[in-house]
């Protein structure tokens, strides 16, 4: 089973992820990864087969920085346990981490590749960032877009959307999938 964790805060919060995925280790994954964006919209993204620990590990390494991020255990059900196929998946400014299964991704992934993307890994989760990448072209608020997204999907799932462009903000959808929203000071959160 798979993890999202989320936040948004006026701090950096690598880490406040990977604590995240460590709580969420007990559910079993194969891949862990997490994308972080910082106030001028600069996304570092680190994925890592493996352990959360690996991941944590190339986070000491990595200089990242950000109060807006989100991060994901994935268990494989669409793609082989590789760091191509890990979360989260970027389209252009959009990113996403998705647990769950889209029923439809081929023929979505079709009309997406008809529209002249491309596609770097072979998950369901993929399909979800190049969907909300048209749709934002198209215009609209990022909530408007994935407001229009949703209803393309047919599946169980949650998913959690970040565009680089607005780092103020994470957008949130599910179907049957639980998605739970903590709110502090300064700072919100959301994990499944």
């Amino acid at each position: 089973m798979c993890g999202i964790v989320g936040a948004v805060a006026q701090r950096d919060i690598a880490e406040i992820l990977l604590e995240g995925l460590r709580r969420l280790e007990y559910r079993g994954y194969d891949s862990a990864g997490l994308a972080v964006v910082d106030e001028k919209g600069n996304v570092s993204r680190l994925r890592r087969v493996g352990k959360v620990q690996k991941l944590a590990e190339a986070a000491e390494q990595t200089d990242l920085h950000g109060g807006t991020g989100i991060a994901h255990t994935r268990w494989a059900t669409h793609g082989e346990p590789t760091e191509a196929n890990a979360h989260p998946h970027v389209s252009d400014y959009i990113t996403v981490v998705h647990n769950g299964i889209i029923e439809n991704h081929e023929p979505l992934r079709e009309l997406l590749i008809e529209r002249g993307y491309r596609f770097s890994s072979e998950t369901d989760t993929e399909v979800i960032a190049h969907l909300v990448h048209w749709e934002q072209l198209q215009g609209g608020t990022l909530l408007e877009v994935v407001q229009r997204v949703i209803p393309q999907l047919r599946g169980a799932y949650g998913t959690v959307v970040m565009d680089s462009r607005d780092p103020s903000v994470l957008v949130a959808a599910r179907s049957g999938s639980p998605l739970v929203i903590g709110r502090g000071v300064g700072e919100n959160f959301i994990a499944s």
